[in-house]
């Protein structure tokens, strides 16, 4: 069997994309209705309609298979709109984590936090792979601002990665407050511009 590195798909015959967008969604579908541990290759090449074989050509193995099934998604499903300044740019990126979130994504995370518990391949290729992620969106948002002549502090991106995360997964998770347009532009207006504008 040929093995990978977690994240990347195994080479081999030329990829058939309606098959392997089957594979992944179904590999997404049953990490959310019955978690990582009751998951099996069996039940993915089930659901997906494929054969076993057909899985273990491209990726060597579940945990593989689930970091490309969550990368691919992150990628597919954020899209870094130019609104034309940096306060803009900030609201349509969260309305757009949010919504993920409204659409099945929060039990999805949950279904991720808990695979993250039981493998630790899985959890070490996961991090790495979530805060790549969101470094490169919020280089690309400062960087943008930075081009237009916005003020930027040079912890700009960081205090957009650290604090994005967790006033979205408080309210998720913690208190249970709505993730509204008001949640957005508060903690936009009144957390993140005067924290990534400063000079400080």
């Amino acid at each position: 069997m040929v093995s990978t590195s977690l994240g990347g798909a195994v080479r081999g015959r030329p990829r058939d994309d309606a098959r392997e967008q089957a594979i992944l969604r179904a590999a997404l579908e049953l990490l959310t209705e019955v978690g990582y541990e009751r998951m099996s290759m069996v039940a993915v090449a089930a659901r997906a309609r494929a054969s076993k074989a057909t899985i273990y050509r491209r990726w060597a193995g579940k945990d593989e298979l689930v970091v490309e099934a969550i990368r691919r998604q992150a990628v597919d499903d954020i899209v870094c709109v130019d609104t034309g300044n940096l306060r803009g740019d900030l609201v349509d990126i969260i309305r757009q984590k949010v919504k993920r979130l409204s659409e099945g994504g929060a039990a999805l995370m949950a279904g991720v936090v808990l695979a993250m518990r039981e493998s630790v391949a899985l959890a070490a290729a996961l991090r790495v792979q979530m805060i790549e992620d969101r470094r490169d969106i919020a280089a690309l948002i400062v960087q943008r601002a930075f081009d237009r002549g916005e003020p930027c502090s040079p912890t700009a991106a960081d205090v957009f990665n650290e604090l994005v995360p967790a006033m979205v997964f408080s309210r998720l998770l913690v208190t249970g407050e709505a993730l509204d347009d008001a949640f957005i532009q508060h903690m936009v207006d009144d957390i993140l511009l005067p924290l990534m504008t400063s000079a400080c």
